[in-house]
């Protein structure tokens, strides 16, 4: 009994450092101190001000741009069978269909290819003895307009994290519409600009360098020139480090930064490589980048197709460095770096990935590698079709507001729980700012953004978090009127008021995560509030209030509690 009770104890402090590590960050600057938490609560854009933008992708203009070059691939194709083409197009009066058009002997070459090379993606709409009409899979098809919207996506975030904001929002809206939420951010115009700029791809040829010599060597730099990388924009600090590093590094050479495995972002974690400039291949020559699955094991991969002249400087510059690794590279920013394992002539490549991971994980890590490749090699149009300037001073006011109203909510909740409860409404009310605190403290470890909606969240976590303590209060009061002694009021006053308190939670949890799953937005801000606010209810004003009484009865001998 006296080791579960130490046991209880120890839970209860545990979870109480845990909360203070968490929410410490917000008032102290830790990053010049050693804690275990740098995080801090970050404001949207209803709370700080800043800049709303719903941008318009051009998803039409990529399909078509899709079936120009795939006319053009399958003349390649068709002209290394020697295959002889009448005409090859795209029939302008019914756009998304191709025609193809031959002599009537090459039919069967024709037939053999099509199925050979586009049976998952192309479908035969019509077949007549000198002409065969395609088109895409409607499947195919919705699944491509996707990725463009998703590589729109991902070229938007490369931009938007050159500008520092924390916390962008960048979602779809709708099939061809990407919302942009940019709290903080007041220069507009070159936020806009900014956005539309395309991103640019690179393969280039890693310079083999002893890794952990690049990095003294970075680190040296660093520390003569007083800067690191949490104080420059990436672009900058990988300019400044490239311009300090002159003289050590081969002619023709750059660093640029990998994000490592295990870290959310470069600035947790990053891997300098060593890339040459010359024999480099742009990304233009990129037509596709998807997943795919390896046909022997079925692990998740990442599929390459070049056009005409990449499948030419593919062949050139893989055949050249077999056995040497080849990265590419993203803004400036390695995504990968595989290494070439034998000569590529045929304009497709596959990017196989470590197995040291789950399926998963291994097919997250594809998604964004081809997703990250794809923006840089299909930039599309991206037209403003709304923008809103959200004032700080609208999102201060707002701030005050939501203050004024917590802080006159708190006071009338206090002042009730003490009149009420005497001595347990002072530990109530002591378990409710543990709990608020908790709250704030997991927001924070968790990098969420606090909005409106999820203070309003918070606002009734402390009405469920009191109407627990206030079950629990009443049956302690219901025992002591039955006779019985103080110690066994508590103890029956804690476990018969928590079946409720569980029924009211759980429900309570269930309508959250249906809000979580189907809602978008502040809905959604809301409901990670509320079931964060579930949590800390549980522990802070059911678990953690039942040891502080615990305590005081068995360490400072209170015999009772005013109830």
């Amino acid at each position: 009994m006296v080791e579960f009770f130490k046991l209880r104890v120890t839970l209860a402090l545990l979870g109480f450092f845990l909360i203070v590590i968490g929410f410490v960050p917000n008032f102290l600057n830790t990053e010049k101190v050693w804690w275990p938490s740098t995080k801090k609560l970050n404001y949207g854009l209803d709370i700080q001000g800043g800049l709303h933008l719903v941008m318009g992708v051009d998803v039409d203009s990529v399909v078509k741009e899709s079936y120009s070059r795939l006319v053009s691939s399958i003349k390649l194709e068709m002209g290394a069978k020697s295959i002889i083409l009448r005409d090859l197009k795209v029939l302008p009066e019914n756009q998304g269909e191709i025609e193809i058009s031959f002599a009537a002997a090459d039919k069967a070459k024709v037939l053999a290819l099509m199925d050979e090379r586009y049976t998952t993606t192309l479908q035969k709409m019509s077949d007549k003895e000198e002409v065969l009409v395609y088109r895409y899979f409607d499947a195919y098809l919705l699944d491509y307009k996707n990725r463009v919207i998703q590589q729109s996506i991902e070229t938007i975030r490369n931009r938007i994290d050159e500008f520092g904001v924390a916390e962008p929002s960048i979602s779809q809206q709708g099939p061809d519409k990407i919302l942009v939420q940019l709290p903080g951010m007041a220069d507009a115009e070159r936020a806009k600009a900014l956005i539309n700029t395309a991103a640019k791809l690179d393969f280039m040829l890693v310079e083999e360098r002893n890794p952990q010599e690049l990095a003294d060597w970075i680190t040296e730099v660093e520390k003569k020139g007083n800067y690191d990388f949490k104080s420059l924009k990436y672009s900058d600090y990988v300019a400044r480090i490239n311009q300090d590093l002159k003289g050590k590094l081969p002619e023709k050479t750059v660093v640029y930064f990998e994000k490592s495995g295990n870290s959310t972002s470069l600035e947790s974690g990053r891997i300098p490589y060593l890339v040459k400039l010359d024999g480099q291949l742009s990304g233009d020559v990129l037509n596709d980048a998807f997943v795919s699955f390896d046909p022997q094991f079925g692990t998740p991969q990442v599929s390459l197709k070049f056009n005409s002249s990449g499948s030419l400087g593919f062949k050139n510059i893989t055949g050249q460095n077999v056995g040497k690794r080849l990265a590419v590279v993203l803004d400036k920013v390695v995504k990968t770096a595989p290494a070439i394992k034998l000569e590529i002539g045929t304009g497709e490549a596959v990017i196989t990935l470590g197995a040291s991971r789950n399926q998963d994980q291994m097919r997250e890590e594809a998604q964004m590698i081809a997703t990250s490749l794809r923006a840089g090699a299909l930039p599309t149009t991206l037209e403003q079709l709304e923008e809103r300037r959200v004032g700080p001073t609208l999102g201060a006011d707002s701030i005050r507001k939501a203050e004024f109203a917590s802080l006159i909510g708190s006071i009338i909740i206090i002042l009730f729980m003490l009149l009420r409860y005497k001595s347990m409404g002072l530990i109530s009310n002591l378990s409710l700012g543990l709990n608020i605190l908790g709250v704030l403290a997991m927001l924070t470890s968790l990098g969420a953004t606090l909005t409106l909606p999820g203070i309003a969240g918070i606002a009734l976590t402390v009405g469920f978090a009191v109407d627990a303590n206030v079950l629990i209060n009443e049956r302690m009061r219901e025992e002591l009127r039955k006779g019985a002694g103080f110690q066994l009021a508590v103890k029956e006053g804690y476990s018969k008021a928590m079946s409720a308190i569980l029924d009211a939670n759980i429900t309570t949890g269930a309508t959250a995560f249906v809000l979580l799953y189907f809602g978008t937005g502040p809905v959604k801000g809301f409901a990670v509030t509320l079931l964060i606010g579930i949590m800390t209810t549980l522990f802070a004003n059911v678990f953690f209030s039942k040891v502080l009484v615990d305590v005081l009865m068995q360490k400072f001998g209170v015999k009772k509690l005013s109830v």
